[in-house]
């Protein structure tokens, strides 16, 4: 049965929102939505391999959250490390605009940890939570010897974490070698906009970096829906017959709307968003489709907090009260 790879950080939860003050929500969160959503959106032919490093302080805690999803191929490529789990606290100041401090840290990825856990992989998934879950030396080995599609949401290689734990936007040194690692990435428009800082228009910028590789830009545009930039020529996730010759050719572009969705939190919803869109172009749907149900599941996370029970709740097997 083909596995896809899942690589992130389980981070603990603490989310304060406007109507919450004094009672805030503690829950997991980081690749735990992406985790939830596998779960929630899979496909009968793939099973998931989560590639994680807990904490020791949190270690049962979250193997009890992966033992609640069925897709779980095993948890044998989780690592346990003695280092306190990472934990995120989330102030939001507005529906969508938030502050963010992170506190713990696992230690980075290795390629002589990563390469066996990888290894049998036919897709994989990587979301930059904490934003040093490996390096690009790392990155850079694993494009040039799995030959599977890899899907990236590079969210936080693009924050810096201060001396208090605070969160703030940086500009990512060498962002083109690591773009070329991944065939699919994904940002938001804040996101896009930092990238593009020294270039001009985000969207010419967009235009530009995708060809052999990246093949497909995503840009999530939160309440707004999604857009795409994609190199028309070829499938985003056939590796088959690629030039080694860099080439600008034509593009396809577009943007799916998305129902708006009052009130909720949306802490997670990129997370979801991104899975659920891999998983649907995985099982063969076409990109706009698969943005489609991509915009719904993650409307869907706006109505729960945190990612337990979430894959239920995606599923619709439970509501909330």
């Amino acid at each position: 049965m083909p596995v896809l790879g899942v690589i992130g950080t389980m981070v603990w939860d603490t989310i304060w929102r406007q109507p919450d003050v004094g009672s805030p929500v503690e829950e997991w969160g980081g690749i735990s939505y992406a985790l939830a959503a596998a779960d929630a959106v899979a496909p009968t032919d793939h099973q998931v391999r989560p590639i994680i490093k807990l904490g020791r302080d949190l270690a049962e805690r979250g193997r009890r959250f992966l033992r609640e999803l069925s897709v779980i191929e095993t948890d044998e490529t989780v690592s346990v490390v003695d280092a306190p789990n990472p934990r995120v606290e989330l102030r939001y100041t507005g529906s969508w605009r938030r502050g963010e401090w992170l506190r713990g840290r696992v230690a980075s990825w290795t390629w002589a940890e990563l390469a066996p856990r990888v290894a049998g992989c036919s897709a994989l998934y990587v979301n930059f939570i904490t934003g040093s879950e490996f390096d690009l030396e790392v990155a850079q080995h694993l494009r040039q010897t799995f030959d599977g599609p890899i899907y990236a949401d590079i969210h936080s290689l693009l924050l810096a974490t201060g001396p208090g734990g605070e969160r703030y936007r940086r500009t990512l040194d060498r962002w083109s070698e690591w773009l070329c690692c991944f065939d699919v990435v994904q940002l938001n428009d804040d996101e896009l906009r930092a990238l593009s800082t020294h270039w001009g228009d985000p969207w010419a910028f967009a235009a530009a970096v995708v060809g052999r590789e990246p093949r497909l830009l995503f840009v999530t545009l939160g309440p707004s829906g999604a857009a795409y930039v994609m190199a028309a020529d070829a499938m985003p996730l056939d590796r088959t017959g690629r030039s080694r010759v860099e080439t600008q050719g034509a593009l396809r572009t577009g943007r799916v709307d998305v129902q708006a969705v009052e009130g909720g939190d949306p802490t997670g919803c990129g997370d979801v968003w991104g899975m659920t869109v891999f998983r649907a172009l995985l099982a063969g749907q076409d990109v706009e489709a698969a943005m489609r149900l991509a915009n719904a599941t993650a409307s869907r996370n706006v109505a729960h907090r945190g990612a337990s029970g979430l894959n239920r709740f995606l599923r619709g097997e439970i509501e909330l009260a």
